[in-house]
């Protein structure tokens, strides 16, 4: 088994209104991308690993372009700890923003953040 790094990200979303916690709204992970060398990427993740965004890339290059075809963290959690994988670090960013130009509640606020999780295997 050879030793690396993958790179596991995700864009989410949620709405909190005034009276905020309880009525939290929270959208699904629309697409969980991956960055790595494509070899590994393809080890770990096998055909359920998009590549139509990078198609031809060589074995030992790194892409940033890939993305899963599931999208649920566990699964791409569990199937990078059976490759051998431990997490090595996090990081994660947010901003947010009023939400009455789309339509919603004068006090709705939007918002949205990106998560990366980084695993590597030695």
């Amino acid at each position: 088994r050879k030793w690396g790094y993958i790179t596991i990200g995700y864009r989410g979303s949620y709405t909190i209104g005034r009276e905020a916690q309880a009525d939290a709204k929270f959208r699904r992970v629309a697409r969980i991308t991956v960055c790595g060398k494509t070899a590994l990427a393809k080890e770990v993740f096998g055909e359920t690993l998009n590549e139509s965004r990078d198609p031809d890339r060589p074995p030992e290059r790194y892409t940033a372009r890939y993305y899963l075809k599931f999208n649920f963290l566990e699964q791409a959690f569990d199937r990078l700890s059976e490759a051998g994988f431990r997490m090595a670090a996090c990081s994660s960013t947010g901003t947010c923003a009023f939400a009455p130009e789309q339509g919603g509640p004068a006090d709705d606020k939007i918002w949205t953040s990106y998560t990366e999780y980084v695993f590597c295997r030695d």
